[in-house]
């Protein structure tokens, strides 16, 4: 009986870049994908793998929701391209977004409504501030058929690019808080602030980011690439020990989140941002170099794709 359980469970090992039955369910809800959006009537909404495709720096908003902790970006509106959208990656209290007495509409990526498309619930969110006063806009119910957020905003197909700012923490939310108001938010505003740590997003190569976790640093690094090509060429790369960025530095695994993979390196405590511009930019023609190449893996880099497809995690 054993031995039958353990080829059955053989034959159903999930493909690259699916999620098994008895893995997290990727919407966020805690439960297993079998019991959630793997189940025929376990979610109330359809989940989708890659929602942010489409979106303008699609790799950045990856990073900005699941990864940077105090960053904003510019939004354009299809409709109303003067009204001024910013998305942020946390807002106070978690707020899924807010109208500031200015009529700036902010809009909060790191919120996990679990509807099982975070386009579609930002969409809804986005189009409650649109008509709302002053104050907070939250979501209770599923969004719906209503647009999502790459019906509203200008996107990759119009060439846009975000422009991302990576905050030391988020004093930005003071904005235009009279003086007067800002004291009752400052125990939320220094417990946000000791959470975020130090992150800075290079410069030369899109969607790479360096953060400083008190014993290590790292540095993450969104990836549009389909994950086997992506694989296959990280595989090449590694088997030549190509993948070292600078001196100790180590390829460790990757991330998968809304889609993407997302490679990340351990770092010599004290490296920083800076030494990394240089070495990122090489590493990003030697990759493009490699996605390029559509020969045969040898033994050696099969073996390599081996060991870094078991060094992944999935976040959603």
């Amino acid at each position: 009986m054993a031995k039958k359980s353990r080829t059955k469970a053989r034959d159903h090992q999930p493909a690259a870049g699916e999620v098994g039955p008895r893995q997290p369910c990727p919407c966020g809800s805690g439960k297993r994908y079998k019991a959630c959006h793997g189940s025929a009537d376990g979610a109330p909404t359809p989940f989708v793998s890659r929602p942010f495709e489409g979106l303008p720096s699609e790799c950045d908003i990856v990073a900005m929701r699941e990864l940077v902790p105090a960053a904003t970006a510019r939004l354009t509106l299809v409709d109303d391209p003067d009204r001024a959208v910013e998305l942020c990656t946390l807002l106070p209290m978690a707020a899924p977004a807010m109208v500031r007495d200015s009529g700036e509409i902010w809009l909060g990526l790191q919120v996990q409504h679990n509807f099982g498309d975070p386009a579609r619930d930002l969409g809804a969110v986005l189009t409650k501030a649109l008509s709302a006063d002053a104050g907070i806009v939250g979501l209770t119910d599923p969004p719906g058929e209503g647009p999502r957020l790459q019906d509203l905003v200008r996107g990759a197909d119009a060439g846009v690019r975000l422009d991302v700012t990576v905050h030391d923490g988020f004093d930005f939310w003071i904005g235009d808080i009279p003086v007067e108001d800002r004291a009752a938010m400052a125990a939320a505003l220094e417990q946000a602030n000791a959470s975020a740590m130090p992150t800075a997003r290079l410069t030369g190569v899109e969607a790479a980011y360096w953060t400083n976790v008190g014993t290590k640093e790292h540095l993450r690094w969104v990836m549009p690439e389909p994950e086997d090509r992506l694989l296959d060429a990280l595989a090449r790369l590694h088997a030549r020990g190509a993948d070292v960025l600078v001196d100790g530095s180590r390829f460790v695994g990757m991330f998968r989140a809304h889609g993407l993979l997302t490679p990340v390196w351990d770092l010599p405590v004290g490296t920083g941002p800076e030494p990394l511009e240089e070495p990122a930019e090489r590493f990003a023609a030697d990759l493009a170099e490699a996605l390029a190449d559509t020969s045969d893996l040898t033994p050696d880099e099969r073996a390599a794709r081996s060991g870094l497809a078991n060094r992944q995690v999935t976040i959603r």
